[in-house]
């Protein structure tokens, strides 16, 4: 039976860590393991993002959708993870009146538009994170998998532990976190699976 596991990482186009998710999305592809990684990328690019009036709320209540969905959730860290903040501009987060602005996701040029919400909690599933909030996008992820109790799996875009990297809201995590890439016999430097394969039950 397949596994979905979720994957958590930086995708700016210049200094992101979009390596590791390629990685593990090859080797999810393989004939070998039965995994089908749905990272955020292929969220936010998907059919809720396409509606032209996507809000950050709306993003995250997909994510929270496609993590609860999930067995797992891989969190790749990155050195400029801690510093993102994407996804944290809500004002209606901090302020309960009913004519708070934002701006649609992707949508900068169009400028602000009211809130489509009129409550600071109108998504009422305890179990869940409420997606009105000024946490980022990746760190809203984390805390969703936190209070799902989802397996969580935390690897460094480095051939090192570099757990200065961690973000504040990871912090209780450093010793789950490891170095994703390794140095192979021929001096290459390639995905490192075992710990990951253990974890999810493949060894």
């Amino acid at each position: 039976m397949s596994k979905q596991v979720y994957i958590s990482a930086d995708y700016s186009e210049d200094d992101g860590d979009r390596s590791v998710v390629d990685t593990l999305n090859i080797w999810g592809n393989d004939n070998l393991h039965k995994v089908d990684f749905i990272d955020m990328s292929k969220v936010a690019s998907g059919s809720v993002s396409k509606n032209p009036d996507c809000r950050p709320c709306d993003l995250k209540k997909e994510f929270n959708s496609q993590i609860n969905a999930s067995s797992a959730v891989i969190f790749v860290v990155g050195d400029k993870t801690a510093s993102r903040t994407a996804g944290s501009s809500c004002s209606k987060a901090n302020n309960s009146q009913i004519f708070n602005t934002c701006t649609p996701y992707k949508q900068n040029t169009n400028g602000y538009k009211y809130c489509k919400n009129f409550s600071n909690s109108y998504y009422v599933d305890d179990s869940d994170i409420n997606e009105i909030n000024s946490y980022s996008y990746l760190r809203h992820e984390f805390e969703q998998a936190k209070k799902r109790n989802k397996e969580i799996i935390i690897v460094y875009n480095s051939t090192r532990n570099e757990s200065n990297w961690l973000p504040s809201y990871m912090k209780g995590y450093e010793s789950y976190a490891m170095p994703f890439w390794k140095i192979d016999s021929y001096g290459r430097k390639v995905g490192n699976y075992n710990k990951i394969k253990e974890v999810l039950g493949y060894e």
